[in-house]
């Protein structure tokens, strides 16, 4: 008589429909979405986590779940802090109480650093955090829970900062997929040839989010418990530049206006981070070209526009 094999273990992803979540589900084997495996779920309802962890029981999860959206922060810091950081704790929660005994990966941010000044760059992960908007707040605070219950809980829990990361489905609430949606949209003249633009003279860490959820994968396997790890390229690139090449990418001319209501509150001026301690945990290196990069979110663009 053949005996059944077990089941694989399964890596539960929070946030799942998010733009991240989707390249989570299509790149890391073995995980299935929250959303998917109970549609509606609020990450906040203890009780609903609890019911549904029962019924899946993950050997590893990834927590993608957050309003991440700075501006909306603003606008409503108490949703952002009851998802980003009260949502946390009920899936902690939740888990504790399921008897989960596996890892865990937080997902943080880079922006968690907040203001620094040009001698202080690249940001490695020991320095001081000075968050500088509602979400980078409720992601610190979050992160502190995390470590906490690395230490006291039954389970693991592996820490990461992401900086920005771009890619393919990317909302258009997010500065490079709104440069490359405006740049499509004049290409096919669906807008008069006039970029409109935030504060682009700043430069930021930038990288593909496949290689960030490949770093994601390498760190659930591999991290140290308790440890936190910047997730980004180690490049510092100008805002403006990455305008002017997704205009050469495209063969579009427009003049650039600057809107400024875009503007954020205490905008950093430079920023980049050190990815020393991620490389030296896993091995892992951005594998994607810039170039190729943009070139993969302006076709996404021209794709959703030309229809």
């Amino acid at each position: 008589m053949t005996q059944a094999s077990a089941p694989a273990p399964v890596t539960l992803v929070t946030g799942d429909a998010g733009f991240v979540g989707r390249h989570v589900l299509a790149e890391i084997p073995g995980c299935v979405g929250l959303s998917g495996l109970c549609p509606d779920i609020d990450i906040r309802d203890r009780a609903a986590l609890v019911a549904c962890l029962e019924a899946v029981r993950p050997a590893r999860v990834i927590h993608l779940a957050a309003q991440s959206f700075v501006p909306e922060s603003f606008r409503d810091p108490e949703t952002t802090f009851a998802v980003n950081f009260t949502g946390t704790f009920r899936l902690l929660e939740a888990l504790q109480a399921t008897g989960f005994s596996g890892r865990m990966l937080f997902v943080g941010t880079g922006d968690v650093y907040g203001p620094v000044a040009a001698h202080e760059l690249p940001l490695t992960e020991d320095r001081p955090l000075r968050p500088a908007n509602p979400y980078a707040v409720s992601k610190v605070a979050a992160e502190a829970l995390c470590g906490q219950w690395s230490r006291s809980a039954g389970f693991e829990i592996v820490m990461v900062r992401p900086f920005n990361h771009i890619g393919p489905g990317q909302p258009a609430t997010f500065a490079v997929s709104d440069f490359a949606r405006q740049i499509a949209e004049i290409r096919h003249g669906r807008r008069p040839p006039a970029l409109t633009v935030g504060n682009i003279d700043v430069t930021r860490d930038f990288t593909d989010v496949a290689d960030v959820v490949r770093a994601y994968g390498m760190l659930l396997a591999t991290g140290a418990n308790g440890e936190v790890y910047n997730v980004c390229s180690g490049v510092e690139r100008s805002i403006r530049g990455i305008v002017e090449r997704l205009l050469h990418l495209s063969g579009t001319e427009a003049r650039i206006e600057t809107d400024p209501a875009r503007y954020r509150p205490a905008d950093q001026p430079r920023v980049f981070g050190d990815n020393g301690k991620l490389v030296s945990a896993t091995g892992w290196r951005p594998e994607i070209p810039f170039e190729e990069t943009l070139n993969k979110i302006y076709t996404y663009w021209e794709q959703q526009i030309g229809k």
